[in-house]
Order: C-alpha cells, then structure tokens, then sequence
C-alpha cells in the first residue's frame, strides 16, 4: 500500500502513547498533525531524528502543530527511550502495525514501520507526505516546519 495521496483524508487511529493516554487523530482536528514514523527505539538514526524533535519541539508547537512520533516499539519500551533520552514529545506505540500499514509505511520483510512524514492539515487532509529510500536517512526539523509553514 502506497503512501496517503496529498488531499486524501488521513485514515483515522487510537494509539496508546507513553502518557499513559490514548491519542485518537480525528479529536485533534483544528491542527495541523505531524506524523513521523520510526523504524526502532535505542537506534542511531532514531535517537538522533526524536531528540532533535524533543529540543524543537516548542518551534513546532508554534506551527499550531502536534508532532506524533509512531513506532512499532511497545509502550514499556518507549517510554525507556523517552526517559533515557529526556525526550519532552511524547510517543505512540504501533504494537500491532495496524497503523504503519493503513498509511503505507510498513516494511512487512522487517516488520517494522519505515522512517516516513505525514503532514495533516486542520480538517484532517494529507498536504505532505515523504518516506525515506533508506532508513539511515532523516529530514532535517528545518525542512518538517518549511512543510508546516506552507500550509500557512
């Protein structure tokens, strides 16, 4: 399945997050939605890509945007990620890959999620969305908020 076309409606979800709550894409409709899908916990690329989003996290939250990192990891496990690294943006949990495969990120070899962006604008629509060739590769925050300004 491919990645969401620009336009298309996001395909709704409820994922539990390390807050200990569950986060549901349609009640944050009204803002923009970024959802940044992550192969594993504990891995360079990962750790590198999640803390620089936890240090920007207040750029992004200017953007009127919420940042929603989406891993395979289970929420124990993320929740060791989050505070080993002092991330302050909370993480959901794709446990059962029902997610990463309704928007065309699951790598079903691997069997985890690929590293991908998708943009969501306030009425729930896709204005971006990038999966990367390779997972050793991330966007850079500067290029995620170019995207987020553009929806002005």
């Amino acid at each position: 399945m491919p990645l969401p076309s620009v336009g298309s409606p996001a395909p709704d979800f409820s994922l539990p997050s390390t807050s200990g709550q569950t986060v549901t894409l349609s009640a944050l409709r009204g803002q923009n939605v970024l959802l940044a899908f992550f192969p594993l916990a504990f891995t360079s690329t990962c750790t590198a890509e999640l803390c620089a989003m936890s240090e920007d996290y207040a750029q992004f939250q200017r953007g009127n945007t919420v940042v929603l990192p989406i891993s395979v990891d289970s929420v124990p496990t993320l929740r060791e990620f989050k505070a080993k690294e002092r991330m302050t943006v909370d993480l959901l949990s794709d446990f059962h890959r029902e997610v990463s495969r309704s928007y065309g990120v699951l790598n079903e070899a691997k069997f985890f999620s690929n590293r991908a962006y998708i943009l969501i604008d306030p009425a729930g629509l896709v204005r971006w969305a990038y999966q990367e060739a390779n997972n050793s590769e991330r966007r850079e925050n500067a290029e995620l908020l170019a995207q987020m300004a553009a929806l002005g």
